[in-house]
């Protein structure tokens, strides 16, 4: 009797040892890095289970049949192992643990866009629909600028200007409808903000208005000290009654028939954008206005300045007067920058 259970006591030890040895294999061979020599993007289908990722493994050559195998079997051990679909990033030196680890993480992959200050709703449409990670659902009847708003479930207007210009970051497979209606709720969000912090006394109905004085002031200078003292100039114009006489709105309003050559006719020929001929602000904003600018908007620069032109220096930067008769001559100056350029 005490043979038979010395023999049981061996075998049950053997038994145990020799599953010891099994499980360390497993662990080392779980350790062992993925043969990558650059990033791999895996996708995981929706509704894909551990198995079908084990087996997209052998298909991709990342793993054996047989380490497949040994992985479902630590699995059907474990219990159920839940992998969650999406597109995963495999880097060189990740184990085989750590992608499995990640895949039932569902932290997949994120990709990137920026929407860029002074673009257009277009553009911005443009540039979403021919991302490569975007899926796209909306209709072309949906991408007119006064029906994408409505189409994306938010308050109906024109889309000009409601999109926020920053750096997304999102998963593949998401759509175009869920990017735009995520800019423009962000637009949305950070122009509440603004106008709610606004001084005093602006010559600025609402929200609205302040947008679209944004989108002019994000048009007429990229220095980003410049943007009060604009902001400044056309609120003086608009307490005036002044015409505000920018041609980016003029520009705007000739929409894809501008062909870069802004011309007299075109001052004088009248139409909702043409702030030549007409008083106060247009009927909707003419770009995607960034931060600064919409805090320009609600915080002009105290000045006595009705007017700026471009210095023509190469800084960029204007030339700002109070007088017609100061202004004319920075005009003068500025054209006569471009002659000495143009003949050296």
């Amino acid at each position: 009797m005490n043979i038979r259970l010395r023999v049981i006591a061996l075998i049950v030890i053997l038994m145990l040892v020799l599953a010891g040895a099994g499980v360390r294999m497993l662990q080392q061979m779980a350790m062992q890095p993925l043969p990558l020599e650059q990033d791999l993007s895996f996708d995981i289908p929706p509704g894909q289970s551990y198995r079908g990722v084990l087996n997209q493994l052998v298909a991709a050559d990342l793993l054996s049949p047989h380490e497949a195998l040994a992985l479902r079997v630590v699995a059907r051990l474990r219990g159920s192992q839940l992998v969650q679909a999406g597109e995963y990033t495999l880097t060189p030196g990740l184990s085989v643990a750590d992608a499995l680890a990640l895949f039932r993480s569902g932290r997949v992959t994120l990709h990137a866009l920026q929407l860029v200050e002074g673009w257009n709703v277009r553009d911005a449409v443009a540039a979403v629909r021919s991302h490569p990670a975007i899926r796209l659902e909306l209709t072309e009847a949906d991408l007119a600028p006064e029906r994408l708003l409505a189409a994306l479930g938010l308050p109906p207007g024109h889309a000009e200007g409601r999109l926020r210009p920053e750096t997304y970051h999102f998963p593949r497979g998401t759509t175009d409808a869920a990017f735009l209606r995520r800019a423009a709720r962000a637009q949305m969000t950070e122009l509440e903000g603004i106008w709610a912090a606004r001084v005093p006394d602006l010559p600025l109905a609402d929200a609205d208005a302040a947008l679209v004085l944004a989108s002019i002031i994000e048009k007429e200078t990229g220095i980003g000290g410049e943007r009060r003292e604009v902001a400044g100039v056309f609120v003086n114009r608009l307490r005036l009654g002044m015409k505000l006489q920018t041609d980016p709105t003029v520009i705007y309003g000739l929409g894809t028939t501008f062909d870069g050559n802004l011309r007299r006719r075109d001052l004088e020929a009248d139409t909702p954008y043409n702030t030549y001929t007409r008083t106060g602000l247009p009927p909707t904003p003419i770009c995607l206005p960034g931060t600064a600018s919409l805090q320009a908007a609600v915080n002009p620069a105290s000045t006595e300045a009705l007017f700026f032109v471009a210095r023509g220096d190469g800084s960029g930067r204007h030339a700002f007067s109070r007088t017609l008769a100061e202004h004319n001559r920075a005009v003068q100056a500025y054209l006569q920058r471009l002659r000495e350029a143009r003949n050296p």
